[in-house]
């Protein structure tokens, strides 16, 4: 593998949305700032506009992903609008055949299927969404391969294959996602795109990447591979007030550790005062690839993390609690990949 890489200027951006649930505020107010943020990044050139499914979490509002994707589709008009990701064991493959199917036809060209194989919730809400099938993501490339085939019926391994209408016939990139190994060396395998998430598991991510490149098959999807990089970014005018607005991010995920089901906080002047010496190791541990800055900081931060990891994408997700600051560290984002 060459040991060259992209410049900031070379390698498209893309938006993950977790469509957060702020303190004292409602789903519907997530789903307007959703709606918001993708036309923000729309207009500011932006590649992707990706959205996560989560259950029975009170601080992210994107458990109907499918159809919140619909209705940012709805409201854009250029870019590309998807999953990161459908987690799959958590559904019949048909039905996400069918719902992207339909998202395709009605956008066409524009509709990404990220798959993920984890629950996306807790193993007791992952029981009542799959009714009693029980899975621990090992079967996941039968499924993948059931539901590769709704949409190419050449990949199918019955005489008679159940169709998917809409979805057959139609071409919609299937990208994987993962934080380890496990989806990184069956996408390259498949010679899928790889959507790697450094935004929570960024001491995998060079292992990962080695075996996503390692493994890769050119296929009819993909002649190279693309590694695609989830990353946390918060970016203020200053160094200190990213630092600042990156309080509600590290508060979110200290809630996670602590089972603590809160929407996301406000930013805080001291996170000394609420968490334990172990708590904020561990919260290194998880967060240590976010990109918390000033404009110059943060265009430092990306040219080391893509030279380190040769990403072929960027995928910003940025918990910030005010929704106009959130906008702004976009604006920032953007600046710097425009630059000329």
């Amino acid at each position: 593998m060459s040991s060259e890489y992209k410049t900031l200027q070379e390698i498209p951006f893309s938006v993950l949305d977790l469509a957060p649930i702020i303190e004292g505020g409602t789903p519907r107010d997530a789903f307007k700032n959703t709606v918001d943020l993708a036309q923000h990044a729309e207009k500011l050139g932006y590649n992707r506009y990706w959205l996560a499914e989560h259950h029975n979490m009170p601080f992210i509002a994107s458990s109907a992903t499918s159809v919140i994707i619909g209705h940012v589709a709805e409201n854009t008009s250029t870019i590309r609008v998807g999953s990161g990701g459908i987690m799959l064991p958590n559904h019949a493959p048909l039905i996400i055949a069918e719902h992207f199917g339909t998202l395709e036809s009605l956008y066409p060209g524009r509709i990404d299927l990220g798959l993920g194989r984890a629950p996306g919730t807790d193993q007791l809400t992952a029981q009542a969404l799959r009714r009693g099938r029980r899975s621990d993501g090992q079967d996941f490339p039968q499924l993948l391969q059931e539901l590769r085939a709704y949409f190419d019926p050449a990949l199918a391994v019955s005489e008679k294959p159940i169709r998917a209408v809409p979805g057959q016939g139609l071409d919609i990139p299937i990208w994987l996602l993962g934080s380890s190994g496990f989806s990184a060396q069956l996408a390259g395998q498949l010679g899928l795109p790889f959507s790697f998430a450094s935004h929570f598991s960024p001491n995998n991510t060079l292992a990962a990447l080695d075996l996503y490149r390692r493994h890769f098959q050119p296929s009819e999807a993909l002649e190279q591979p693309h590694a695609m990089m989830g990353l946390n970014v918060v970016a203020a005018e200053t160094d200190e007030e990213a630092e600042y607005l990156a309080t509600s991010l590290y508060q979110q995920f200290l809630n996670l550790i602590r089972n603590d089901e809160a929407p996301l906080q406000p930013p805080v002047d001291n996170m000394d005062e609420l968490w334990s010496p172990h708590e904020h190791a561990a919260l290194q541990q998880q967060l240590g690839a976010s990109i918390i800055g000033s404009r110059e900081t943060v265009k430092r931060k990306l040219e080391e993390f893509i030279e380190e990891t040769k990403a072929d994408e960027i995928m910003v997700t940025s918990q910030i609690y005010d929704h106009k600051k959130r906008l702004r560290s976009f604006e920032i984002v953007a600046d710097i990949m425009n630059e000329n």
